[in-house]
C-alpha cells in the first residue's frame, strides 16, 4: 500500500524514485511480468483470451483458499480458534470473489463458446490439482481423482498426502471431542481417504449447540462460519453449473466428462451436511 501512495505522490514525496537497478521492486514482488506473459492462445477467437484469463484467475482465488483452510485447520489442531476464525473469514471474502469470476463468462452463447471450445482439446476444469485440494479440505474425498494427475509426479504426491490427511470438518469434529461433546469414536477413527459421511451423532452434537449457543459460544459462531464457507461453495457449484447450461447445454463436457449431469450432482450435495440438517432440530 505504501508504494501506491507514494507512486501516486499522497503520502510521500512529490517525486516518487522511477530509477531502479534491474527489474522495480514491484515486479520482483508480484511477478506481474510472468502472470501476464502466461496466456498461450490457440484460436484466433478474441474471446478465448476472457475465457482463459479468468480461468486462471480462479486458478489464484483455489490456492489461496487451500491456504486459508489449510491455517485454520492446522489451527484448529492446536486449539487456536481465534486463528483459525481469521483465516476462514478472509476465505470468505476471497470465495466472493472466485464466485465473481464466473461473471465474465456466465452469459456466455453456445456459439460464442464453441468458437475456441476446441482449443480446449482434453483439458478441463475437472483436471485442476488445486481445485481437487480445495474439494478434498471439504471432506469430499475420492482417491480416484487422483488419476488424472498420475503423469506429473509432484502434483500426484501433493494429492496423494491432501487425501490421507484430515480435512478441516475433520479438524473441527476433533475439536469438539477435545471439548467434551459426544462425537463418536467411528467418525474420529474413519478413514481419512473417504468422502465424509453424515452421522446422526454428529447433527445431534451439533443441534446441541445451537439449542444452547451461550454454553460453547465459540463453538457457534465456528459453526456459523463453516455454514457461510459451505453456502458460498454451493454458490460457486452452482454458478458454475448455470454458466456450463448456458454456454454448451447438455453436451459431452471438455476432457470427456460429464458436464451438466456431473455439475447438477455436485450442485445437490452440502459440505459439513450436518450444520444444515440440525437446524431442523432446534
Amino acid at each position: 500500500m505504501s508504494n501506491a501512495l507514494d507512486a501516486s505522490g499522497v503520502g510521500g514525496s512529490d517525486t516518487p524514485n522511477l530509477d531502479f537497478d534491474g527489474t522495480t521492486p514491484y515486479e520482483d514482488y508480484v511477478q506481474a511480468d510472468v502472470l501476464t506473459h502466461l496466456q498461450q492462445l490457440r484460436s484466433d477467437d478474441p474471446g478465448e483470451m476472457v475465457f482463459l484469463v479468468t480461468t486462471q484467475v480462479m486458478e489464484l482465488w483455489f490456492t489461496v483458499i487451500v491456504h486459508e483452510w489449510e491455517t485454520a485447520a492446522n489451527a484448529l489442531s492446536e486449539d487456536r480458534i481465534p486463528v483459525a476464525m481469521d483465516a476462514l473469514k478472509r476465505s470468505l471474502r476471497e470465495l466472493e470473489a472466485l464466485n465473481a469470476s464466473w461473471r465474465p463468462l456466465a452469459q456466455l452463447t453456445p456459439a460464442q463458446f464453441n468458437a475456441y471450445r476446441g482449443a480446449l482439446g482434453e483439458g478441463s476444469g475437472f483436471q485442476s490439482a488445486m481445485y481437487r485440494r480445495m474439494e478434498f479440505l471439504l471432506g469430499e474425498k475420492s482417491s480416484s481423482m487422483l488419476v488424472p494427475h498420475r503423469g506429473a509426479p509432484r502434483v500426484h504426491a501433493e494429492l496423494e498426502k491432501a487425501l490421507h490427511e484430515p480435512s478441516l470438518y475433520d479438524e473441527v469434529l476433533r475439536l469438539l471431542a477435545r471439548r467434551g461433546l459426544p462425537v463418536p469414536e467411528s467418525v474420529l477413527q474413519r478413514d481419512l481417504s473417504l468422502r465424509y459421511e453424515a452421522s446422526p451423532e454428529v447433527e445431534a452434537v451439533w443441534t446441541g449447540l445451537y439449542a444452547a449457543p451461550d454454553e460453547h459460544h465459540d463453538l457457534h459462531r465456528l459453526g456459523e462460519v463453516l455454514t457461510d464457507v459451505a453456502e458460498l461453495v454451493w454458490r460457486w457449484r452452482n454458478d458454475h453449473l448455470t454458466a456450463t447450461r448456458r454456454a454448451m447445454g447438455a453436451k459431452t463436457g471438455t476432457g470427456g466428462s460429464a458436464g451438466v449431469t456431473w455439475l447438477e450432482k455436485r450442485a445437490m450435495k452440502n459440505v459439513f451436511p450436518e450444520l444444515w440438517t440440525a437446524r431442523s432440530h432446534v
